[in-house]
């Protein structure tokens, strides 16, 4: 590492009702990454914003190469170079790779015409950079997969020549062997003496990348402290305040009477093949695989909103008929989907028009309406699932990733659906947040809920899951249960990969 590149003093931010940041410090140097981390709310992305010229701080300095300056917006800080890598890519989907890198910025020739072969070279070149080349930047983005488009980000934020680029959350949507490749990415960029701010909750990135780690709580700034001076223990206990014994959650409960039951389903697309496998009352049931196994694909065939090629799904005891996702809710079926921005919410309603967006019609079955009814319904959930909030009248778009997650949650839990599909319910949230939904599912289990849990963290399956059912390129090749000796990352691990073993029936 080298010298200080910028520092934020005392930065402070209110926002209607809260303080979002209260007399923050903060530090950049050159080639060095530096995680920020904290709870959703904990004031991670308003200080990257404040940094990238997004907000303004009604307190504080920042400086950079030590003179003060002021931030006049996004484009003064590119132009003093400042770029920003997003969770959400930003990209326009129609255009192709080299439009959006220079979009507005286009290389024109001397008579003014937009110069595409310029264009399309300087963007191969910075692709190249990335080793990249394979990206034909001649393609709609919208044709390409999403670590590419993350790729095509990264050139889009180099091409402004910066100094600094902050990172947020950027290996959220991709495979470990993308994560690899983009972890090469930002070691290559550490090397040529960039500063990185890596604001992100995935504590078993911090050593491969990290160099030194801020903790955020509540707006303040809790410690920074150098990537190997605390362990994981205490770094969860900073975030959330409180010591963490037990991540996991998961008592024993007895499981009597089987709530679902799949038999022999295959799909259209072969992505599920020959798939058998059941779920009684009370029990957490595992699926794990690796990207493209075929979970989340298994989970919409039972919900309904992929069309079954053959076989059987039985809802305690009856043959169900699941031609959409209709039909599924009415038969005590609900899914937390993996995207929870395009099919778990509308991000355009409040928190309340979504928390009774599935139970609408069973609150009010005469169809008499009562926002009143609604919002006090959204309120309860608001404090049960501590939804930070300033209202239930806010829409869900304004909310953190762990937030709007929490609202998926108010959403079904409003419903009350005998069995629950949590697909990736803790992608992209923090650890606080996290444990409480581990707590939420083990008390829906406890309650008699049936309830199958997809993740790609095998950690968080072990922990949380009673069975675990493996797949691999769409069918199911082995069984664990909870106390056996394969109840194992290594056995589990070694079955997602190879696929050796056979399902226990």
């Amino acid at each position: 590492m080298g010298k200080t590149i910028l520092t934020a003093k005392h930065i402070t931010k209110l926002f209607p009702g809260m303080k979002a940041l209260d007399d923050v410090d903060f530090d950049l140097q050159e080639g060095e990454v530096h995680i920020l981390v904290g709870e959703n709310g904990a004031g991670k992305s308003t200080l990257s914003k404040i940094i990238l010229g997004a907000y303004k701080a009604e307190e504080g300095e920042i400086t950079l190469d030590g003179e003060p300056i002021v931030i006049q917006g996004t484009k003064d800080a590119l132009e003093r170079g400042i770029a920003a890598v997003y969770q959400e890519n930003s990209l326009v989907p129609y255009l192709d790779a080299s439009q959006n890198i220079f979009l507005n910025r286009e290389p024109r020739t001397k008579l003014g015409f937009l110069d595409l072969k310029k264009m399309k070279h300087d963007a191969e070149e910075l692709l190249k950079t990335l080793n990249c080349e394979y990206i034909d930047v001649t393609k709609p983005v919208s044709s390409l997969s999403v670590a590419e488009q993350q790729m095509v980000e990264i050139a889009k934020a180099l091409s402004f020549n910066p100094r600094i680029i902050v990172f947020d959350e950027p290996t959220s949507s991709l495979s470990e062997r993308e994560v690899d490749s983009l972890f090469k990415q930002i070691h290559r960029l550490k090397a040529e003496g960039l500063g990185i701010i890596y604001v992100s909750h995935r504590m078993q990135e911090f050593p491969l990348i990290g160099d030194r780690i801020t903790v955020l709580r509540d707006g303040k700034k809790i410690a920074t402290v150098g990537i190997n001076d605390c362990t994981n223990n205490e770094l969860v206990k900073m975030m959330v305040g409180r010591d963490v014994s037990q991540v996991y959650v998961r008592n024993q409960t007895d499981f009597n009477e089987e709530a679902l039951k799949v038999e022999h389903l295959c799909d259209f697309d072969g992505r599920v093949n020959d798939i058998s496998f059941n779920v009684r009352k009370g029990e957490i049931v595992g699926l794990a695989g690796l990207v493209g196994a075929g979970r989340t694909e298994t989970a919409e065939l039972i919900y309904g909103i992929r069309p079954i090629k053959s076989g059987d799904v039985t809802v305690f005891g009856k043959k169900a008929d699941l031609k959409n996702a209709t039909n599924a809710v009415a038969l005590g079926i609900g899914l937390i989907s993996e995207d929870r921005k395009t099919q778990g919410l509308a991000l355009s309603e409040s928190i309340a028009q979504n928390t009774v967006a599935v139970s609408l019609n069973k609150i009010f079955p005469n169809f008499f309406i009562n926002m009143n009814k609604i919002r006090e319904i959204a309120k309860d959930y608001t404090n049960k699932l501590r939804i930070m909030t300033t209202s239930v009248d806010k829409k869900t778009r304004f909310l953190s990733g762990g937030n709007q997650q929490k609202v998926v949650l108010a959403k079904w839990l409003s419903y009350d659906p005998d069995i629950l599909i949590f697909d990736e319910p803790t992608r992209g949230i923090d650890v606080g947040a996290k444990m409480e939904i581990y707590n939420l599912m083990d008390r829906m289990a406890s309650e008699g809920k049936a309830i199958i849990m997809i993740s790609s963290e095998l950690p968080e399956v072990i922990g949380m899951s009673d069975r675990i059912y493996i797949m691999q390129e769409g069918s199911i090749v082995g069984e664990v249960h909870r106390g056996d000796d394969n109840f194992n990352q290594e056995k589990i691990g070694e079955l997602m990969m190879l696929g050796t073993g056979g399902a226990n029936e």
